[in-house]
């Protein structure tokens, strides 16, 4: 396993290398959803260039005309060797994986193989609003297993959400987040297996979703769901979007437990067609090469976490936060700053600065805002200086 708390891999700090005024120019939804005076450090893209392995690949193939509709195992043999790599696990099977368009909707596939309309999804809120947003349109019914205790699973509430989901006799599910979005909590070994063996004794579906896999710092190490004792049944979702900043060039892999396999392998064909070619060969691309690009963007966010926790204790001391071991997400609680539910639209209106409200995150999301420090140092001061701003 890689753990990276500095870098030595002599590249440079991605977080540092592009201006303002550059990414400005780029037209995705973190730069055109508010007007150009407002500060975005809300949606999860990060300010950063591509990998040059990625832009190679990708380039390559553009020069081949090489755009048709993906085939083969390229990139789930690179996620095998990226995870036997990283995170010591070597369970990774290609053949009991699958390409998918992207993790959400590799999700809501693997929620369909092992739910049907009406059944319960237990999710640990605050929790990634399309977690709400996709069970619902779904047609699955939400059931809440808030977090506990320094923003980790709670077992026993876990547990209870488990009974009440199973109560009626039908089937459930449980939508894992791991490492976990927003507060950027990496669930332990330990953790992990009580949880697979409440799953087994009440009879739910795991569905682990891992995107936030790579962006894991300091000493703390992830953990792959499939990986634990009595997880066989489970399912997982992983992709280099995040790591990579590839949310664009879509492309994601179902895995499998060797109990699941079966499931999996009733996923409709048409699903396959969903992700781009040029989406796969990117990813591929990433996890194969690009892990020297990796290793200097971890340190350069373990940097802006530490001048985060700065920032805030010089500037709004009021504000809660407690750094997380993984993602390029800060979870913020500014509820005793007194500025009601919804303290992004305040931070919004009054200093110009775009995080992301902690209402759709679920229960304990209330007075509570997310902030996406995987930009520069400049630009993080800047965000912190206007959300101060806004108190006064």
């Amino acid at each position: 396993m890689t753990r990276t708390p500095q870098d030595r891999s002599g590249e440079p700090n991605p977080l540092r290398v592009l201006t303002l005024d550059r990414l400005k120019r780029r037209t995705s939804m973190k730069w055109r959803t508010y007007p150009e005076d407002v500060l975005p450090l809300w949606v999860a893209e990060m300010d950063v260039p591509l990998a040059e392995p990625v832009v190679r690949a990708v380039t390559d193939a553009l020069h081949l005309g090489d755009t048709g509709y993906p085939a083969g195992t390229d990139y789930a043999e690179a996620l095998a060797a990226f995870a036997g790599k990283r995170w010591g696990w070597s369970g990774l099977a290609v053949e009991r994986t699958a390409v998918v368009p992207d993790v959400m909707l590799g999700v809501v596939e693997m929620l369909k193989l092992v739910t049907g309309p009406g059944d319960p999804v237990v999710v640990n809120p605050p929790v990634y609003p399309p977690f709400y947003q996709f069970v619902e349109h779904l047609d699955r019914r939400v059931v809440e297993a808030p977090l506990g205790a320094g923003l980790r699973i709670d077992p026993e509430v876990l547990e209870d959400a488990f009974r009440r989901a199973t109560g009626a006799g039908g089937r459930a599910a449980y939508l894992l987040c791991s490492p976990h979005n927003p507060t950027g909590t990496v669930h332990t070994a330990t953790e992990l297996a009580a949880v697979a063996a409440l799953a087994e004794r009440y009879g739910v579906r795991v569905v682990a979703d891992e995107i936030h896999a790579p962006l894991v710092t300091g000493e703390a190490r992830f953990v792959p769901y499939l990986s634990v004792p009595g997880a066989e049944r489970g399912l997982a979702l992983m992709s280099a979007s995040k790591g990579w900043n590839l949310a664009g060039l879509k492309a994601a892999l179902a895995l499998a437990g060797p109990g699941a396999a079966a499931d999996l392998a009733r996923m409709p064909e048409e699903v396959g067609h969903g992700p781009s070619h040029l989406g796969v060969i990117a990813h591929t691309a990433a996890l194969r090469d690009g892990t020297a690009w990796l290793d200097a963007l971890l340190a350069g966010l373990a940097d802006n976490r530490r001048l985060l926790t700065g920032l805030l204790a010089e500037h709004l001391p009021g504000i809660a936060h407690l750094p997380g071991e993984a993602t390029y997400l800060a979870w913020l609680d500014c509820r005793a700053l007194g500025l009601g539910d919804d303290p992004a639209e305040v931070f919004l209106s009054r200093g110009r600065v775009a995080l992301s409200s902690g209402i759709p995150f679920g229960t304990g999301g209330a007075g509570h805002a997310r902030l996406n420090l995987a930009t520069s140092p400049e630009v993080l001061s800047e965000g912190v200086r206007r959300m101060a701003a806004a108190l006064r």
